[in-house]
């Protein structure tokens, strides 16, 4: 799915792709990912995708794993974004509200019965505001959040129609 991510210097459009990431895409730990991405594609039934430019798709800016739980409830496992594109130095913007939205859209697919169109998460506790606030995410207990569907499909919206 092609999608559109900002240049933080220029605040330009840049057109971006979001697809089906296979075993040679996952990056590493080593070059500043936190999560070790070779070894959660070992995960059965996840799926993973990358963010990548159009034209520049062996350079991943994002990462998303999503798997389906109890056979009926979208659950986005990891995201990350890469480590060039971190905080307000980073060199791209809007990769994760790209694969957030995207999580949601694939909920509207994958989810069934009552669950379809919810994304479920679990968050890191500094993180949980950030998701309310910028993403429309509701805490559910703990630190397990979701995004209802009217929110998914603002953030699907927002991110995913350029």
């Amino acid at each position: 799915m092609q999608v559109q991510i900002k240049s933080s210097k220029s605040q330009k459009k840049v057109d971006a792709l979001i697809e089906n990431a296979i075993s040679k895409d996952m990056p590493k730990k080593k070059d500043g990912w936190q999560f070790t991405w070779r070894t959660l594609y070992k995960t059965e039934g996840a799926k993973f995708y990358k963010l990548s430019l159009v034209n520049n798709s062996k350079q991943v800016e994002g990462m998303l794993m999503l798997s389906i739980m109890y056979n009926e409830m979208l659950y986005m496992n990891n995201i990350e974004v890469a480590p060039q594109n971190l905080g307000t130095k980073g060199k791209y913007d809007h990769i994760a509200g790209c694969l957030i939205a995207y999580g949601c859209l694939k909920s509207f697919e994958l989810g069934k019965n009552t669950y379809q169109g919810y994304l479920t998460f679990e968050s890191k506790t500094k993180l949980i505001p950030l998701y309310q606030n910028k993403y429309g995410a509701t805490l559910a207990m703990g630190q397990r959040m979701f995004i209802e569907p009217e929110a998914g499909l603002k953030l699907i919206e927002e991110y995913l129609k350029s």
